[in-house]
C-alpha cells in the first residue's frame, strides 16, 4: 500500500525512484484485468516521465521540494490543466478551449514536485454520489468486482484509481460527499476541507456555495500531507493526540439510524475499540441533523447553482447524461426568495450543530449507511437511482451544508465490504480533525 511516509523513506535511501514510482503506476492503468480503461480519461504518459525524470534528478542533487515530490497522482477531470480541454466527465465540453492554465491546485501539486499521471472519471459535471457515466463508462469498484458495484461519486474514477494503485493521491471534489462517499465505498481514506481553505479557481463548478477540493490516499497523514500543498500551507506534521481522554461526539439522530448490518457492525466494533482505548464517546441529541428535507428541499444550493451554471447549455440536453439533465431540470422553478431563506436557514444550522459540537474533539458518524449496491440495483431504474442517492448522500451532506471538514476512514476488515467512519468538525478545524481521524486511525489499525 503505498503511503507518503513510506515511499518518501525509499526515494530517499534509494530503493525506489520516481521514475520506477511512476512506471508502475501506468502498468496498474493499463492492466487489461484492472479498471484503468474506465478510471481514467487521459493518460499524461511523456509528461509525467518528464516530471518524474527531474524529480529524480533533483533528488540526486540533494533537493527535495516538498514531502510529496516525486509521487504519482491523478487529478479528477473538472480541474483546468493548461492546454488541455475540461470536459467534467460531459461529451458537451469535448469541443470546449482548452484551459490556458493550470488550476491553482494543480499549479501546487506541480510545484510540490507530484507527477501528475492523468485525469480520472466522474459523474458528469460532479452530479451525482453513485459514480455513473454513460458517455465514458462507469468504473467497477475494486470489492466484489465479479458482481459489479457501484464505486461512489462523483469522484468515481479518482476512488477506483486510488484504491487499485494507480497513483499516490487522487484528487477529487466535494459538493455534498463526492470525496467521502468513493473513499468509502472503495475502501480508501478521503478529507474535505473546510471549502474557503482550498482555491476553487479552474475547478468546474458544481455548487459556488458547497464546492471543495480534497484528497483520496490510503491514509490520513497521506491526506493530511497534500491537503497542506493544496491550501498553500507549511508541511508540519499533524499534532500527536492521545487517544485517551479525546472527546468524540455521536450525534443521536438520523446520522446513526437505518444502517446496513455490516455498517452497523463495524461502525459499533470500532467504537468499541476506541472506548477500550481511553476515549471519551458521548452520544448527544443533535435534532438539527434530522432536518434534511429543509436543506435539501428542491435541490437546495446545488440545484439552484447547477441550474444557473448550466442554463446556456439545456438547449443541448439530448446530449447530457439523461438522469443528470434530468436533475438538473428539475430545478428550475427555484425562487430568489427560497435562496435567500436557505441562506439564513444555514447560518441557524452552523450556530446551533456548532455550539453543540464546542466542547468535543471530533463527531463521528458512519461516512455511508451502506455498503456498495450493486450497478443493477442502483441504476436499472430512475425510482432506484434517485432513492439510492438519498441514502449514500444522507450523512455526509450535513458536513458541507455545516460548512465543516470532514475525513473518512475505512473501520471495517481487510477483505469485507468496505465501511467508512467518518470523523467531522466545524469550519477551519480542519488540521484538528485530521490529527483525530489520525489517530483514529492508529486505534483500529485494520491492516492491509
Amino acid at each position: 500500500m503505498w503511503t507518503v511516509a513510506k515511499l518518501g523513506a525509499d526515494l530517499a535511501s534509494g530503493r525506489t525512484s520516481s521514475c520506477k514510482l511512476l512506471e508502475e503506476a501506468l502498468e496498474r492503468i493499463a492492466d487489461p484485468a484492472g479498471e484503468g480503461a474506465r478510471a481514467f480519461l487521459k493518460i499524461y504518459g511523456d509528461t509525467a516521465r518528464a516530471e518524474a525524470e527531474f524529480s529524480d534528478r533533483l533528488r540526486a542533487a540533494g533537493l527535495r521540494r516538498s514531502p510529496v515530490d516525486g509521487l504519482p497522482v491523478s487529478i479528477k477531470d473538472l480541474f483546468d490543466v493548461g492546454g488541455d480541454v475540461t470536459r467534467a466527465g460531459s461529451k458537451i465540453l469535448a469541443d470546449a478551449p482548452a484551459a490556458q492554465v493550470d488550476a491553482p491546485v494543480v499549479a501546487r501539486l506541480r510545484a510540490a514536485g507530484a507527477v501528475i499521471v492523468g485525469r480520472t472519471n466522474m459523474v458528469e459535471f460532479a452530479f451525482g454520489p453513485l459514480g455513473f457515466n454513460p458517455h465514458y463508462g462507469t468504473p467497477r469498484n475494486p470489492w466484489d468486482r465479479a458482481t459489479g458495484r457501484v464505486p461512489g461519486g462523483s469522484s468515481c474514477g479518482a476512488a477506483v484509481a486510488q484504491a487499485d494503485g494507480m497513483c499516490v493521491m487522487a484528487l477529487g471534489s466535494d459538493t455534498r460527499g463526492s470525496v467521502r462517499v468513493p473513499a468509502a465505498l472503495c475502501g480508501v481514506a478521503g478529507f474535505k476541507p473546510t471549502a474557503r481553505r482550498i482555491p476553487r479557481d479552474g475547478v468546474f463548478p458544481l455548487s459556488f456555495t458547497l464546492d471543495s477540493v480534497g484528497p483520496l490516499a490510503n491514509s490520513i497523514a497521506c491526506c493530511a500531507a497534500y491537503d497542506a500543498v493544496l491550501a498553500g500551507e507549511p508541511p508540519e506534521p499533524l499534532a500527536d493526540l492521545p487517544v485517551k481522554g479525546l472527546r468524540l461526539l455521536l450525534p443521536r439522530s438520523s446520522a446513526l439510524e437505518d444502517l446496513d448490518a455490516k455498517v452497523g457492525a463495524d461502525f459499533e466494533g470500532a467504537l468499541k475499540q476506541l472506548s477500550a482505548a481511553g476515549a471519551v464517546l458521548s452520544e448527544v441529541p443533535v435534532p438539527a441533523f434530522d432536518r434534511q428535507d429543509q436543506y435539501f428541499k428542491g435541490g437546495g444550493f446545488a440545484g439552484a447553482e447547477s441550474y444557473a451554471i448550466h442554463r446556456e447549455r439545456l438547449a443541448r440536453i439530448d446530449e447530457f447524461d439523461p438522469r443528470v439533465g434530468k436533475r438538473i431540470l428539475m430545478f428550475k422553478d427555484y425562487s430568489a426568495g427560497d435562496y435567500v431563506e436557505l441562506g439564513m436557514l444555514r447560518q441557524a444550522f452552523m450556530r446551533e450543530v456548532g455550539a453543540i459540537a464546542a466542547p468535543y474533539d471530533a463527531m463521528l458518524m458512519p461516512t455511508v449507511p451502506s455498503v456498495p449496491p450493486t450497478l443493477a440495483e442502483a441504476g436499472a431504474r430512475d425510482e432506484d437511482y434517485f432513492r439510492w442517492i438519498l441514502r449514500v448522500m444522507r450523512n455526509v451532506g450535513l458536513i458541507n451544508f455545516l460548512d465543516g471538514c470532514a475525513a473518512t476512514l475505512p473501520c471495517h476488515a481487510p477483505g469485507t465490504a468496505p465501511v467508512g467512519l467518518m470523523v467531522a468538525g466545524s469550519a477551519l478545524a480542519d488540521r484538528q480533525v485530521l490529527a483525530v481521524a489520525a489517530t483514529i486511525e492508529r486505534v483500529l489499525d485494520r491492516g492491509g
